[in-house]
């Protein structure tokens, strides 16, 4: 059954492994239910988590940045390939989730748990401040190449999830777009940028500015 197998949340930590000299993305274990409400646009809101912090809004955090989720299966895979222990919340997940598919889940695709609805948005792309704490050589481009990102949500229903809840995909849109599909459009396979379109209802506004530029100036002008 798919469950929420670890619930996570962070607290300011001061580091010199992020450039605001502060971080949130050392998630912790929490064996409590926790409150999840949609926490305000981009640049505003930080965690959909009440008590889960996020240091830099300009990148993280906000409406369709709300929940990060990442599967224990993926995990346990890097951890072989690392030959080390990843625990729960090492990622900056809030969810480590077990017995369902993040990669291959639709933007858009709702997800019911504990009594909190969640909607998928977009992959994690990732950041300096995640390469600096995991300390692996050439981390940047093993991850993006590996193309098993994670999945952002956005809150539909706010609610309380906790330990151990269910996950109940109650609703799946009706196009072909993952969160593997437009994590790899968004870094490595930019012409793919287009095939991304039809979950444009779903897709946060960074990524439908991204593929608005390039139908604008063609394929090899994308930043």
């Amino acid at each position: 059954m798919a469950h929420v197998l670890s619930l996570n949340v962070g607290s300011r930590v001061e580091t010199d492994k992020s450039d605001l000299g502060h971080t949130g993305i050392g998630k912790q274990p929490v064996s409590g239910p926790v409150e999840v409400r949609a926490p305000g646009p981009r640049g505003e809101g930080g965690s959909g988590l009440v008590t889960d912090h996020v240091s830099d809004l300009r990148f993280h955090g906000g409406d369709d940045q709300a929940v990060y989720a990442y599967a224990r299966e993926d995990l346990d895979e890097w951890g072989a390939e690392l030959e080390r222990d990843l625990p729960p919340g090492l990622f900056g997940e809030n969810l480590t989730t077990a017995g369902v598919d993040l990669t291959n889940a639709l933007i858009g695709e709702r997800w019911r748990i504990g009594d909190a609805l969640l909607r998928v948005t977009s992959p994690r792309i990732p950041c300096m401040t995640f390469v600096r704490v995991m300390g692996v050589k050439g981390w940047m481009k093993k991850f993006i190449r590996r193309a098993v990102p994670g999945a952002y949500f956005a809150v539909v229903e706010s609610g309380r999830i906790s330990p151990g809840d269910g996950i109940e995909v109650v609703d799946r849109p009706d196009h072909k777009v993952t969160v593997g599909l437009t994590f790899r459009a968004l870094t490595l396979e930019a012409d793919r940028l287009p095939d991304l379109l039809p979950a444009s209802a779903d897709l946060p506004k960074p990524v439908l500015e991204r593929i608005e530029r390039r139908d604008a100036y063609g394929a090899g002008v994308d930043d």
